[in-house]
């Protein structure tokens, strides 16, 4: 196997471990604060790429420009869905939530079907010319998609230490029944813990769409990477699901030196499971799954 064609399921898995990333920090926020794996995340990732979409289309702008406005519609739809539907459930068993969280995946990919299509879209129509490092092609998009996600994550690490809704939500995340004994308004923590994992998948459906082809299941598709990536990094642990993210994605692209690209999945599902075999609370330690 040539050397250059390692380097470049490197860079792969690097621009795809970014886009878990960000998707997994925000289903681990959720997992931490709210008490409940959100099965529709994947799905709302789609639809901030959708959102994007909409913004390019209306505006003719690119899709890093498209990108806030992508972000703040998606939390506005998040937003709606908890205080109609899964403010009501909170106080059932997790289980329930999760169910609830199926059904909103299965509306939410039939609306956009409904509103978009069924048939791929894509942000820019033609070839991008790729930039020439050696015998590696690296396309812009990856440049944006890695930068865009290291921004995001910085961001967020800042807000999350320097900041007092931050404090809250980690307090929340450590040990609910204490924080709101400490005087913290929960509900607050709880629409702060929507926008940011609302808005981290709106991003990651953005850049997903600058890497590939928009259709109403590319969100669903990535769910699956997206939990092992939590998992590994222990769920409920936004920073580990930092490390989760790249490791999930490096190790599915570095798969194809062995194995057809059709069975990657495959590869995030293994080591998900060998995770919770053999570590179940992850390896920084998160909740217990």
């Amino acid at each position: 196997m040539e050397f250059a064609e390692i380097i470049r399921l490197l860079i792969h898995g690097v621009v795809l471990g970014s886009i878990l990333t960000l998707g997994a920090i925000g289903l681990s926020l959720q997992y931490g604060i709210l008490r409940f794996a959100n099965f529709a995340h994947g799905d709302v990732m789609t639809l901030g790429a959708y959102f994007g979409l909409f913004a390019i289309t209306a505006s003719g702008v690119q899709a890093w420009a498209a990108m806030p406005f992508a972000m703040l519609m998606t939390f506005l739809v998040a937003l709606a869905i908890d205080q109609t539907l899964y403010k009501r459930l909170r106080s059932t068993q997790p289980i329930i939530l999760l169910i609830a969280s199926v059904g909103i995946a299965f509306m939410m990919r039939s609306a956009i079907s409904l509103v978009w299509g069924p048939d791929n879209h894509v942000y820019q129509a033609g070839i991008q010319v790729p930039v020439k490092v050696g015998d590696i092609r690296i396309k812009p998009a990856w440049f944006m998609i890695v930068g865009g996600a290291a921004v995001l994550v910085l961001a967020l690490h800042l807000f999350l230490q320097r900041t007092k809704v931050g404090k809250a939500m980690r307090a929340m995340s450590d040990n609910r029944d204490l924080a709101q004994a400490s005087g913290i308004a929960v509900e607050r923590v709880i629409i702060w813990t929507w926008a940011i994992s609302a808005a981290l998948a709106a991003a990651a459906g953005v850049m997903l769409g600058m890497d590939t082809q928009l259709n109403p299941i590319m969100g669903w598709k990535l769910l699956l990477p997206i939990f092992a990536a939590a998992i590994l990094g222990g769920i409920g642990k936004p920073y580990g699901a930092i490390a989760g993210g790249l490791t999930i994605g490096i190790v599915q692209e570095m798969s194809t030196l062995a194995i057809a690209p059709a069975y990657k999945p495959a590869i995030a599902f293994g080591l998900m499971v060998i995770i919770l075999i053999w570590r179940p609370t992850g390896l920084f330690s998160g909740r217990s799954t």
